[in-house]
């Protein structure tokens, strides 16, 4: 296919507040459309925020009325996936003949999960990738995704796919991608170190993929006044600083990283340049060596309860 553009979009939730955070992704999408752009990749946790700084009142062995007021607050802004938020995204995929990827919050039962959701032109949603890893603290407040949905999806504009953050450190996790065939890595994060884009960079090389990479730039003021964040109370703080990049499937970097300010960055995808780099390296293919080394990937949806209904010739449903 021919070249096209691609956007990575630095900026912001409305921290806790759906409704302005999808306002606000319309915006953005429509701003990353005019700039020509048909792919469209949104921060981790985008709808509706990362947590930053907060400690949900959780010691071991205790917990405070505080952080559980907070939890149901972070609760409440979450969204089911499928569900009218998701809708509404679609509505800006549509208006704009936009892919998305957006980083959610998805409320499932009592549970909230960090997901990635990709979504078509059509407005269709295409699939979803569950958080596999939460990090350190998110443990307390998300929880695990399982290998169902380690999603890769056809596009027109290719193979599109997701790792979420420190997911993208878990190297098995990554084959894994690399074997679907992943052409349009996608790696939405709340890491706004100097050290992501090397990251990136190896990633972009090791799987011969275009790479993606979006962060949120927040200060204080993108938090409701009463966000009781470790960083204080000046509106002026970084909450996250940025660092959004795009890099080629021979590690160069072709827009960013980008930091200290909200914005849409863009570079021009050929997909071509995947087969090319593939030449020498195909660590899926020709360059991996299945006599020494498998992988098993269990794919297969882990619920907490399976029911099994019996029938008159087996009651007990044996």
């Amino acid at each position: 296919m021919p070249p096209f553009t691609a956007a990575v979009v630095q900026a912001a939730s409305v921290a806790f507040d759906t409704e302005a955070t999808l306002a606000k992704l319309h915006r953005l999408a429509a701003e990353a459309a005019a700039r020509g752009a048909r792919l469209a990749v949104f921060p981790e946790a985008f709808v509706a925020g990362y947590p930053r700084g907060l400690d949900f009142g959780a010691r071991i062995g205790q917990r405070t009325a505080e952080g559980r007021e907070d939890f149901r607050r972070y609760f409440e802004s979450a969204i089911p996936v499928p569900g009218p938020e998701t809708e509404r995204i679609g509505e800006a995929a549509r208006a704009h003949r936009l892919h998305l990827v957006v980083g959610v919050i998805e409320r499932d039962g009592g549970t909230l999960y960090c997901t990635v959701i990709f979504v078509g032109p059509d407005g269709t949603l295409l699939g979803k990738h569950r958080k596999l890893m939460p990090t350190a603290m998110e443990r307390l407040i998300w929880g695990f995704g399982d290998g169902s949905t380690l999603t890769a999806v056809d596009t027109a504009l290719g193979r599109l796919g997701a790792v979420i953050c420190w997911e993208n450190y878990m190297p098995l996790l990554r084959m894994a991608m690399y074997a679907k065939g992943v052409e349009l890595y996608c790696a939405p994060t709340a890491d706004g170190r100097k050290t992501w884009l090397p990251t990136m960079q190896h990633i972009a090389m090791e799987g011969r993929c275009f790479v993606l990479s979006c962060n949120q730039f927040a200060r204080r003021r993108d938090y409701p006044d009463d966000h009781a964040a470790i960083q204080g109370d000046d509106p002026e703080t970084v909450m996250s600083d940025g660092g959004s990049c795009i890099v080629s499937p021979l590690g160069e970097v072709l827009a960013g990283p980008c930091w200290g300010e909200e914005a849409i960055l863009t570079a021009e995808i050929d997909l071509a340049e995947i087969a090319r780099g593939k030449f020498d390296l195909d660590v899926a293919g020709h360059y991996a060596r299945p006599d020494v080394f498998q992988l098993q990937v269990n794919e297969r949806p882990q619920t907490p309860v399976v029911t099994h209904r019996g029938t008159p010739d087996d009651p007990f449903g044996t």
